[in-house]
C-alpha cells in the first residue's frame, strides 16, 4: 500500500512540480490550498490575489489527477501570524512571519490537518533538502540542506523547524534548479509552468504594509532625526568591559544626538536598515533608517550605508529564542563554535563564531553586518547545513 502524502498547493509551479514528483514516485498524493487571508483591501492588485492562486492550484490538481480542497485557516492565520506581527511592530521589532509561517501553519496547524487525513507526510515546493542520518547513539537525526539552487535555496525561511515536523516533511524539488522546475511543467503541461513567483507574506501575497499594519496601529506624526556619522554611543563604549556584550549592543540614540529633518506618519511602520519610504530629500547619500524608538514615535537615520549607526559585528539572542534544528548539536554555556551565518534570506553566508552563555547565545561577525535588526532571526549554518536560528534580541 502506498504512502499518502498532502502537499500545500499554492498555485505555483514549485508546488505543482512537488506533487507530480511524488506521484512519479508511487505516493497518493492530495493537494490542498490553505486559504489564509480574506481582505483583499490591503493586497496590492493583480500582486498574488488569493483567489486566483486558488484556481490555479486547482487546475494544477485536475491537470495531475489528484483530490484536491481548499482549506480555510485565516482565524488561525490571524492569531499565530498576523497578530504577532502587529504585536512586534507595535514595540518597534521587525518581525518575520514567512519564518513563523512554516513553524506554525504549515509544519503545525496543516501538518494537523495532514495526519487527521491518514497521510504520513506533508510536502511543499520548498528549495530545500532533507536527509537522514544517525547521531552517535544511534537514534535517527533529519538534517536540513539548503537547496542545489543557490539563488532559489529557502533554508532561511524553515530555521525555526523541530526534527518532530521534519520527521513528517518532504521536499521533493529541493534538489533541482528552478530552471528544471519549469522544465517538467511545461513537458507534463502544467498551466502554470510560466506562472511567476509569488512575493509577499507567506500565502497572503504582495500587500502594502502601511496599510496592512494601519488595521491595527494608528499613523501618528513623529520626528524623523538625522544622526552625524560620530555621535557618541554609551552602549558601544570602551569602557563596557565585557567585549561581546559591547559589540552585540544596538546603538543607543538620543534626539539630542542629531537635528529633525521631517515627520513620518509612525516609527512603527518602519524598520532598521529601510531606505525608502522616508520622504525625505536633498542629501548627499541616500538615507537609512538607523533605529525606531516606538515608545517616543522617532525614527533616527543617517547618510549613507556605511554610518556607523547602521552598522554590528555581533548580535545576541536571549537564552529563550534559541532554536536548534539540530537538537544533538546543542551548545551549553561556555561553548564557543565556529559556522557559517546569515541574518536575512538571500544573504551572502558569512563566517561567524557562535558564544553561548547563561545569559544568552552570542554571534561575532567576522565581517560587520548592516542592518541588523531586532525581531528578525539569524540562521547558523555548518557548511550547506542548517543548525539552527534565534530572535534577534
Amino acid at each position: 500500500m502506498s504512502k499518502r502524502v498532502v502537499v500545500g498547493l499554492s498555485g505555483g509551479v514549485d508546488s505543482s512540480v512537488a506533487a507530480h514528483l511524488l506521484l512519479e514516485q508511487g505516493y497518493e498524493v492530495i493537494g490542498i490550498f490553505m486559504r489564509n487571508w480574506h481582505d483583499e483591501s490591503v493586497i496590492i492588485n493583480n500582486e498574488c490575489p488569493w483567489i486566483d492562486d486558488s484556481n490555479d492550484a486547482m487546475l494544477a490538481a485536475e491537470a495531475l489527477g489528484i483530490p484536491f480542497q481548499v482549506l480555510d485557516m485565516s482565524a488561525q492565520y490571524k492569531e499565530r501570524i498576523v497578530d504577532y506581527m502587529f504585536r512586534e511592530y507595535s514595540v518597534g521589532r521587525t518581525p518575520n512571519p514567512d519564518v513563523l509561517c512554516n513553524r506554525e501553519v504549515k509544519f503545525d496547524l496543516f501538518l494537523q490537518v495532514a495526519m487527521s487525513l491518514h497521510a504520513d507526510f506533508v510536502a511543499t515546493g520548498h528549495y530545500v533538502r532533507k536527509e537522514e542520518t544517525a547521531e552517535s547513539s544511534g537514534n535517527v537525526v533529519f538534517r536540513l540542506l539548503s537547496g542545489a539552487d543557490p539563488n532559489k535555496d529557502q533554508s532561511y525561511f524553515l530555521c525555526q523547524l523541530k526534527q518532530s515536523q521534519l520527521a513528517k516533511a518532504l521536499f521533493p524539488i529541493g534538489h533541482l534548479q528552478k530552471s528544471e522546475v519549469r522544465e517538467i511543467a511545461r513537458q507534463i503541461g502544467l498551466p502554470n509552468a510560466e506562472k511567476k513567483d509569488s512575493q509577499g507574506l507567506c500565502f497572503i501575497g504582495k500587500v502594502k504594509l502601511p496599510i496592512f499594519l494601519q488595521q491595527q496601529l494608528e499613523p501618528k506624526l513623529g520626528d524623523i532625526i538625522e544622526v552625524p556619522e560620530d555621535f557618541p554611543d554609551s552602549n558601544r563604549s570602551e569602557e563596557i568591559q565585557d567585549e561581546l556584550l559591547r559589540l552585540a549592543n544596538p546603538p543607543a540614540f538620543i534626539p539630542a544626538m542629531g537635528k529633525v529633518i521631517g515627520q513620518h506618519q509612525g516609527a512603527h511602520y518602519y524598520t532598521v536598515g529601510q531606505r525608502k519610504g522616508l520622504g525625505v530629500g536633498g542629501k548627499a547619500l541616500p538615507l537609512f533608517i538607523l533605529e525606531t524608538d516606538a515608545v517616543n514615535n522617532i525614527v533616527y537615520v543617517g547618510q549613507g550605508e556605511n554610518h556607523p549607526g547602521i552598522l554590528r559585528h555581533a548580535l545576541r539572542v536571549h537564552s529563550g529564542d534559541v532554536h536548534w534544528v539540530r537538537e544533538d548539536l546543542r551548545m551549553l554555556p561556555g561553548e564557543e563554535r565556529s559556522y557559517l551565518g546569515r541574518i536575512r534570506y538571500r544573504q551572502e553566508l558569512v563566517p561567524c563564531k557562535l558564544f553561548m552563555r547563561s545569559d544568552g547565545l552570542f554571534v561575532l561577525f567576522d565581517a560587520v553586518q548592516r542592518g541588523v535588526a531586532a525581531g528578525q532571526f539569524v540562521a547558523w549554518y555548518a557548511d550547506d547545513e542548517l543548525i539552527g536560528s534565534g530572535v534577534i534580541a
